[in-house]
């Protein structure tokens, strides 16, 4: 059993034994029918990854790499905010006639701003000091800019990375609002995991800790049954992460240039219904 399936399976063990349940609360989320979406969450789970032991992917069901890849770089790399540019179609609920989903994410890491070193976005600014101040305790990210939440067509989950520089390990600390665990939690865990591991190979460095912070942690109340099947499945050693290591540029990246190696893996869910 790798180590990400049994933070997965506990983390799990913990919502369904101990979640506050939602049924009859005033909340947002509605499936496809009209029904309100409820669910069983807790407030606060912290889950920390040592990346320099595995990769934190889970084998009790797959995750699919490239395309976990493919999003992040399509917010932190192409800092797009257009549907049209991305390969999966899990924004598509939340895209306009023109495919935009607003002032959202990678839009926002695409405003340049000025620093006393001269105009830069926000990845810009964190490879900057990865690679000229790596001991800066500012080294961070945030796409929740209140100002524009009004033309955002969803509020940022993941909203903001916190990057530190210990001996020569980066490690990094993803702060998220609120996550659908079934659907997104692992997802989440890959991307920004290979985010880490790109960063790192750019600026020097080696990968350390990535510690997720979930404000909201939730499983929905159609996801129970199924999230109670998956947790109870085999699971596998942890496959060996490679990345190219020809690339010096985080924006040369693309998503040839990372695979998995021996990725032993139990059969996907299928059907998983979506709250919005």
């Amino acid at each position: 059993m790798s180590l990400a399936d049994k933070l997965f399976i506990d983390m799990c063990e913990d919502i369904l034994q101990n979640g506050y349940n939602t049924s009859g609360d005033p909340v947002r989320p509605h499936w496809s029918d009209g029904t309100s979406a409820y669910t069983l969450k807790k407030f606060g789970v912290v889950n920390r990854y040592d990346l320099s032991k595995e990769f934190p992917i889970l084998t009790l069901r797959p995750t699919p790499l490239k395309l976990c890849t493919d999003e992040m770089l399509w917010i932190w790399q192409k800092k797009s905010n257009n549907i049209k540019d991305l390969k999966s179609g899990i924004w598509n609920e939340w895209a306009d006639e023109k495919g935009s989903i607003g002032k959202a994410y990678g839009y926002q890491l695409g405003v340049k701003h000025q620093y006393k070193e001269g105009m830069m976005d926000q990845v810009d600014r964190v490879l900057y000091d990865l690679k000229h101040n790596p001991t800066s305790r500012r080294i961070l990210t945030n796409i929740y800019v209140h100002q524009d939440l009004s033309e955002m067509t969803l509020y940022p989950c993941a909203y903001s990375m916190t990057f530190n520089v210990t001996g020569k390990k980066l490690n990094a600390v993803l702060n998220q609002r609120s996550q659908d665990i079934l659907a997104a939690n692992n997802w989440n865990v890959v991307q920004y995991a290979v985010l880490i591991h790109m960063l790192a190979q750019v600026s020097d460095l080696e990968v350390g800790e990535f510690v997720h912070v979930i404000a909201d942690a939730h499983i929905y109340d159609r996801h129970i049954p199924m999230i109670r099947e998956l947790i109870q499945r085999h699971a596998y050693p942890a496959p060996k992460f490679w990345i190219n290591p020809e690339i010096r540029d985080f924006y040369q990246f693309t998503t040839e240039d990372i695979k998995l190696i021996d990725y032993q893996k139990g059969p996907q869910i299928k059907d998983i219904p979506i709250a919005i």
